[in-house]
């Protein structure tokens, strides 16, 4: 039974190559920094960063979380934005684990503005905990796949170096931003101390992601990701996967795209779904029901009794996301089938 799987990018399915990858990873002790594979590519992403180097970690909440630590300590602050992953999807981590209160300021789709950011900064005041971090994410989930502008970018970073504030970024989908924009991953990663990546979303590889910044960083993070039980053993085999994901799956990203547009056009010609196509960047599609006569939930269950399967997104909304393991014919038929099942 075929099934339209729109619930994420991570759903996606390593192809047979990349099995084939897998199977044949050169492949040693990872803890004890014996796996060639995973060296060979840790150095390959920090080059492709332009930064000293890098880490694998289990997945992106790990990568954020060995960040968050290693930039920190107990007391300090972290700017994010309130609908981030960090703060809505990470479990509280920065606080339980970290002793580290995060300060979330509401943004536009998941974009702030320097001025926002400037106005949050802590004083000096033994009262108060100390801003050391600003975390933007890129694109952002849950602003529907959001760009974040570059000169946004810009603008925080140089206040945050004026200020001796680090940056994180937490880029789980980056290469969505890049090959959309054109900007270069190493330009990207200019702007922040510490950047992380997933492969296991529009990449398509089925575990990790990557941490990258200065030595000393990343010796911090090392650290941090063995706390969390994240020292893995012949860990080549995931490395391959995502070699081969740097290799192969990068730039037909745009096909995704493509669809999630082809999808928000079609969708928002259903009755009680209210999309504006043109603000679909990237691969996301998040749809509002509230005008629709069935609550999220029926919405929901109804796609998924015609094998679509989408998920809730909030009280009013739905998201649908586009990847490789979508093609245009699987958007066209969900198209219809909305249509046969909402009018």
């Amino acid at each position: 039974m075929k099934y339209f799987d729109f619930r994420s990018d991570t759903v996606t399915v390593p192809s047979i190559e990349m099995r084939k990858a897998m199977a044949d990873a050169e492949v040693g002790d990872d803890v004890f920094g014996d796996d060639p594979t995973m060296n060979a590519l840790q150095e390959r992403v920090a080059k492709m960063t332009g930064k000293e180097a890098a880490l694998f970690v289990a997945s992106g909440t790990m990568a954020n979380v060995c960040a968050i630590m290693a930039h920190t300590r107990p007391g300090d602050e972290v700017i994010v934005e309130r609908e981030g992953h960090t703060f809505v999807y990470e479990v509280a981590a920065p606080a339980v684990l970290g002793g580290i209160q995060l300060n979330p300021l509401p943004g536009d789709h998941g974009i702030l503005e320097v001025g926002q950011i400037e106005q949050a900064i802590r004083p000096d005041d033994v009262h108060q905990p100390p801003t050391r971090l600003i975390v933007l994410e890129n694109t952002h989930n849950r602003g529907g796949g959001k760009i974040y502008p570059f000169d946004n970018i810009q603008a925080i970073a140089e206040f945050a170096r004026g200020k001796n504030i680090n940056m994180h970024l937490d880029g789980a989908r980056l290469f969505n931003a890049s090959v959309a924009t054109g900007i270069p991953i190493k330009d990207y990663a200019s702007q922040f101390d510490s950047i992380m990546f997933c492969f296991s979303k529009g990449l398509g590889a089925p575990i990790g992601s990557i941490i990258a910044g200065s030595r000393e960083f990343i010796r911090r993070a090392h650290r941090i990701r063995k706390m969390l039980g994240g020292g893995m053993r012949q860990v080549g085999i995931l490395a391959a996967a995502a070699n081969y994901s740097l290799d192969h799956n990068i730039e037909r990203l745009a096909d995704d795209h493509v669809n999630a547009k082809r999808l928000a056009f079609g969708l928002a010609q259903i009755k009680g779904f209210t999309i504006d196509p043109n603000t679909v960047d990237t691969n996301i599609v998040v749809i509002d029901v509230s005008a629709s006569q069935y609550s999220v939930s029926e919405i929901v269950s109804k796609f998924k009794e015609q094998n679509v399967l989408v998920v809730p997104f909030g009280r009013t909304f739905i998201r649908a996301v586009t990847h490789l393991n979508v093609s245009t014919d699987d958007v066209d038929q969900t198209i219809r089938i909305a249509r046969q099942i909402f009018g």
